[in-house]
């Protein structure tokens, strides 16, 4: 049996590899996947609804302060606008081979400098459960794969979230690889992510300051 760091670096491969399918997948594609999302976003509003109950149970059987609980709570409403807000990504402009930079050479070779998907971008996020679409989103429409790490505290909602991304990109072509979720909340976990730097080509921090000063550190 797979220890959790070792099934964590079997997902971050299994992203590299898609990362490159994904990094040659045309504009439309994404935009289709992008699409496919949030209509499942739509249909699959009760399962979503469902896996978040258990976090709100979880989080009042545990004493969380209201504020926290009320970032965790979705309800139809919000599960709509997360689903408009990937519709909103699907319409930005692709970056992916934007000229960013052009000059003709004295040889009368044109020189340019193209946008390019940076490959695997793993993030580390606290309790918002939007924040898991959101991110996800925006790593594929630039044609990234992503790594997901969440709290502990909406780990039941976004883990329901992740499948429903894997499951709509994969109907729309791209390889589910591409968003990979760690199923587990054990910290340790984050170090090692932290440690992969073959797979791994950015990680993001969106928390306090303290784990962004460990990300920095580490």
């Amino acid at each position: 049996m797979m220890s959790p760091v070792d099934t964590l670096r079997a997902q971050a491969k299994a992203a590299k590899q898609a990362a490159r399918r994904l990094a040659a997948s045309s504009t439309a594609t994404r935009n289709g996947a992008l699409e496919a999302l949030a209509a499942a976003l739509e249909k699959r509003q009760g399962e979503v609804l469902a896996a978040n109950r258990k976090d709100l149970q979880a989080a009042k059987k545990g004493g969380l302060d209201e504020h926290i609980v009320e970032r965790l709570t979705l309800n139809p409403r919000r599960v709509g606008e997360i689903a408009k807000s990937v519709r909103d990504v699907a319409l930005l402009p692709d970056p992916v081979g934007e000229v960013i930079e052009s000059r003709l050479l004295p040889s009368g070779l044109r020189l340019e400098r193209r946008r390019v998907p940076l490959g695997v971008i793993g993030v580390i996020y606290e309790s918002r459960p939007n924040v898991t679409v959101d991110i996800a989103a925006l790593c594929l429409k630039a044609g990234n794969a992503v790594i997901l790490r969440g709290g502990r505290e909406a780990f039941e909602t976004n883990s329901k979230l992740a499948a429903i991304t894997r499951d709509a990109i994969a109907s729309a072509g791209l390889p589910p690889e591409a968003v990979q979720f760690v199923a587990s909340t054990d910290r340790a976990l984050v170090h090692a992510m932290l440690q992969m730097k073959d797979e791994i080509d950015l990680m993001f921090p969106r928390g306090g300051a303290e784990l962004v000063r460990m990300v920095a550190r580490e």
